[in-house]
């Protein structure tokens, strides 16, 4: 398969990370926190709970593999998408992107980017987009995932308010309109990735609800703070 590049770039943007706002990028903007941090906080209570049901120790290993699971899928999703062979690092890597790799042959029309550096200053936000592209025929986001399990729709708002973030701020920085979104999530064991589509507009007001949330609480100035008003 040899995927057709329409390549739009955009200025790279830095990023550090401390202990009281998470990781952070240095935008034309400002410094604005990653769409990753901000959501992050929705989830705590939950895994600070698991992480006490199963041991610091387990939970540790437990995260640290599905971390490096997700990045070397990434990489190697990234890789073929751009024309080049993938490596494997070990069978499981193989494996995962076996499960996905029609889909992405038979959904992917056109590449626009791939790990693009994003930030809006309406939305106060910063962060890398996996996957810009036409997905069966429509300009879509792409959202890579990897899991121990199969999800349920309900359990993962976080990854389409996230992928909403991404929508508007390549809008806001290219100019071209992108409402749809795709998170594609490759499971441990399973033949066929799991896909779950959105749409942008059903996704702002919760995600904005999140912002607001990490602003407050990180006691951070928003750059946009008349955006809170609009969605209350």
């Amino acid at each position: 398969m040899i995927f057709q590049h329409r390549q739009i770039s955009l200025p790279d943007i830095k990023a550090t990370t401390n202990k009281e706002t998470g990781r952070m990028y240095h935008t034309p903007a400002g410094d604005l926190p990653s769409i990753t941090t901000v959501l992050g906080r929705l989830s705590r209570d939950g895994i600070m709970a698991w992480r006490k049901k199963v041991g610091e120790e387990e939970a540790n290993r437990i995260s640290g593999q599905a971390s490096s699971r997700g990045t070397r899928l990434h990489k190697i999703c990234e890789d073929y998408i751009n024309n080049v062979e993938p490596v494997f690092k070990s069978p499981l890597d193989k494996e995962m992107f076996l499960s996905v790799r029609n889909t992405l042959d038979n959904m992917i029309e056109e590449v626009y980017g791939q790990e693009i550096p994003l930030y809006s200053k309406y939305l106060g936000i910063a962060g890398r987009v996996d996957l810009v592209c036409k997905w069966n025929g429509k300009s879509s986001i792409v959202d890579f995932k990897t899991s121990r399990k199969l999800k349920k729709r309900e359990w993962i708002d976080n990854y389409f308010m996230q992928c909403t973030a991404y929508c508007v701020m390549f809008e806001e920085l290219t100019g071209t309109p992108v409402d749809r979104f795709v998170v594609l999530i490759a499971v441990d064991q399973e033949s066929e990735p799991q896909i779950f589509l959105g749409k942008r507009d059903d996704y702002i007001s919760p995600l904005v609800d999140a912002i607001r949330g990490f602003y407050d609480e990180k006691n951070l100035v928003h750059p946009n703070p008349a955006i809170f008003s609009r969605f209350q």
